[in-house]
């Protein structure tokens, strides 16, 4: 289903990750793509804590909201996007979880 919002496929896994996780308090994540571009934003991709989701700083990116294909402006307004300058090199989308003891 395509939603209305802005953003990639990176910052949604991220909104839906978090939600999953519920605040876990010791896991942490990045997601982005490699040329620098998640979907069509400037931004390649977006982190997220244990503290991102449990406060989100306005009622319209509530992380319910934001799974409306707008994991850019949920991660924008908190400061937690991933910029980089694109690049014509497009390997994969990456990936990574840390999860601690």
């Amino acid at each position: 289903m395509r939603g209305t919002g802005r953003g990639g496929r990176n910052a949604e896994f991220l909104l839906a990750l978090g939600v999953a996780l519920d605040g876990h308090p010791s896991i942490y994540a990045f997601a982005g793509d490699t040329d620098g571009i998640d979907g069509t934003e400037d931004n390649a991709g977006a982190l997220l804590g244990p503290t991102v989701l449990p406060a989100p700083p306005r009622r319209v990116y509530q992380p319910g909201y934001a799974l409306n294909n707008d994991g850019y402006s949920f991660f924008s307004a908190i400061g937690d996007l991933v910029v980089h300058r694109p690049n014509p090199h497009q390997l994969n989308d990456f990936r990574a979880i840390l999860v601690l003891p």
